[in-house]
């Protein structure tokens, strides 16, 4: 049972990282800490992979799921 939950999660992911292939977040980050005067800025940051990744977590997801039928 474990098995195969794992193999439905990892095709989720598979398919959200062919699809979506970065993701941006903002980050504020503190330019000027002096005592009393700080200065911060918002910086956007983004985290790339490639969709080849994707694909390669989606054949394992459904490998995983087909060993785990044949098993039981």
């Amino acid at each position: 049972m474990m098995n195969r939950s794992l193999g439905i999660i990892l095709i989720v992911v598979g398919i959200a990282m062919i699809i979506w292939t970065s993701f941006s977040y903002t980050k504020e980050e503190k330019i000027i800490d002096a005592g009393p005067i700080q200065v911060s800025a918002d910086r956007e940051k983004t985290i790339e992979w490639p969709a080849y990744l994707g694909g390669f977590i989606l054949v394992s997801g459904i490998v995983i799921v087909a060993v785990s039928k044949k098993s039981k």
